[in-house]
């Protein structure tokens, strides 16, 4: 029983508990998003501030394994200078970091409001700043273009065993990059986890059934335990049926709603309002962004609001297949490429080996006579798979459907979560639906690229023809190194915006023994073929091995 007169939950530490041992037992609240030394680092951090103060150790203690159920009163450091922390050599507001640490692993600075009843509020100014995770509420933001927010994502440091199934989905969805954190990670793995946003203000875990709304923006929500089928993380309800949220006015703003998630947990404190979901990738520090289930806005289901936002991006009629898949072990193709017709919107890619429709491709019926006993044995984990769908134009949405994780390369999920392209691994978690590939943002890449590569080409030619000054002298262009990267953009690198690759059980990257996918024991590679045929255009009217300058 502590001094507010209340019991925190059995075998939670106190304040007279060893810093090590209160350190542990709040790790194991946290949500993700950070790696787990970030996260341990911040937390040990405040732990030492407080040890001190026990009266409001005891407060944080109390706030966070009950996932504030309780109520508990300010926990509150020291204000610095400029108001920011620094932790393990980045800095960020020290509200905003302990609150993504144990609530919204996605939150973005400029999302947090505190409670009324918070006397020490980073918004007060006092000298002193309250970081009690429960004594804040998560807004929309009004200088966050959720337009394109499609991430979702929570992640836990260095990874485990990763056939551990859905048990290690964290019950959180993530965002990626925040605002107000430096991100200096090398190949990060974006978790991406699933989650249902309701309009449900308690922090109380929800049911397995329980339905919510989803809205255009992200914002708290409460993020029940996967369970089996929501639109993006994991919950029983099948969101896409609800209707879309009052709050969205257009197609656009809600085109990428995706995760979000955790629990609000101040029941009384906080009113009853209807939560957003935002697909952001949870940046995990170390290397993976991590993506959980999230709402997605029913009406996105039927309705061509990608199409119109912009009107179609080629007058070319669509091409016959959609996209095609191939599957490979390591670094080897198994069998057929498996082509996905037009017709059939949705493809799943499963470990069975009954395919019973043209939009299904079962791995379990490919054989391999050089299959090792690492794909043997991750191929056995792979069950229901995969479930892609194509939207609109040609955007696409992944579906896990597996009971064990998949993770992801994707370009767009890159973009979301502030990471440059091909600089990510995303973690998508049982039941997660999320958003992986944008046709439009593909074809300005592509338009982006082929223009930068022609002009560096054409500026290196003219460089060593002498017309122009060189990169050394005064009003000299850039460095010819840059010029050469620039101008080396091929064919090649522009195919790779056009295609997703996936593996299934098993990561890659920094967090894993695995530095590349075509290390991984079982994996697909999916050509999207709208945005192929809009690549032809592209080299059509900027051919990348055009003309360069005369000499």
């Amino acid at each position: 029983m502590n001094k507010d007169g209340f019991s925190v939950l059995s075998g939670a530490p106190t304040s007279a508990d060893a810093c090590l041992s209160i350190v542990h037992s709040l790790m194991c609240h946290r949500n993700g998003w950070e790696t787990e030394s970030f996260a341990k680092r911040a937390i040990e951090s405040l732990v030492k501030k407080l040890k001190e103060k026990r009266d409001e150790l005891d407060n944080l203690i109390t706030a966070i394994t009950t996932s504030g159920l309780h109520p508990s009163k300010c926990v509150t450091i020291q204000r610095t200078l400029d108001g920011r922390l620094q932790v393990a050599g980045r800095k960020g507001f020290p509200h905003v970091i302990y609150a993504r640490i144990w609530r919204w692993p996605d939150l973005h600075k400029n999302e947090l409001k505190h409670l009324k009843f918070c006397q020490y509020a980073f918004d007060l100014k006092c000298d002193s700043v309250c970081v009690n995770p429960y004594h804040y509420e998560r807004v929309v933001s009004p200088s966050i273009d959720i337009a394109g927010l499609s991430l979702y994502g929570s992640n836990a440091g260095r990874l485990k065993d990763e056939y551990s199934a859905g048990s290690s989905t964290p019950p959180a969805t993530v965002a990626v990059a925040s605002n107000s954190m430096d991100i200096d990670a090398d190949t990060p793995t974006i978790k991406h986890h699933p989650t249902t946003s309701a309009s449900y203000t308690q922090q109380v875990q929800l049911p397995p059934g329980s339905s919510s709304s989803s809205t255009q923006s992200k914002s708290a929500h409460v993020s029940p335990q996967p369970q089996s089928s929501t639109s993006y993380f994991g919950s029983e309800v099948d969101l896409r049926t609800q209707p879309p949220a009052p709050g969205l006015t257009n197609g656009i703003a809600a085109s990428n709603s995706g995760p979000n998630h955790l629990p609000e947990k101040n029941a009384d404190l906080q009113q009853s309002k209807t939560q957003h979901n935002t697909p952001q990738g949870t940046w995990s520090g170390s290397s993976t962004l991590t993506y959980s289930a999230s709402v997605q806005p029913s009406f996105w289901a039927h309705s061509d609001i990608a199409v119109s936002a912009g009107g179609l991006l080629s007058s070319q009629p669509a091409p016959e297949y959609w996209c095609s898949v191939a599957y490979f072990e390591l670094d080897a193709q198994v069998g057929e490429m498996f082509k996905v017709p037009s017709s059939c919107p949705n493809v799943t890619i499963d470990g069975y080996v009954d395919p019973s429709s043209s939009n299904r491709f079962c791995l379990g019926a490919l054989s391999n006579v050089h299959r090792t006993e690492q794909s043997e044995k991750a191929r056995l984990h792979i069950g229901k798979g995969v479930e892609l769908e194509i939207r609109g134009e040609g955007d696409v949405w992944l579906k896990c459907l597996s009971d064990h994780s998949v993770f992801v390369q994707s370009y767009y999920l890159d973009r979301e979560a502030g990471r440059a392209p091909g600089d990510a691994v995303h973690k998508i978690y049982p039941s997660a639906h999320i958003k992986v590939f944008d046709l439009r943002q593909c074809f300005k890449q592509m338009q982006q690229q082929a223009a930068t590569a022609q002009a560096a080409a054409a500026a290196q030619a003219a460089a060593v023809a002498g017309h122009i000054p060189g990169p050394h002298s005064v009003g000299g262009i850039a460095p010819a190194i840059s010029l050469s990267a620039a101008a080396g953009i091929g064919v090649d690198d522009l195919r790779r915006l056009c295609i997703l690759r996936l593996s299934f059980v098993k990561g890659w990257g920094p967090d894993y023994p695995r530095q590349s996918i075509k290390e991984t024991p079982c994996w697909i590679e999916v050509h999207l073929h709208r945005a192929l045929q809009l690549l032809d255009e592209v080299l059509h009217t900027m051919p990348i091995d055009g003309p360069r300058a005369s000499e």
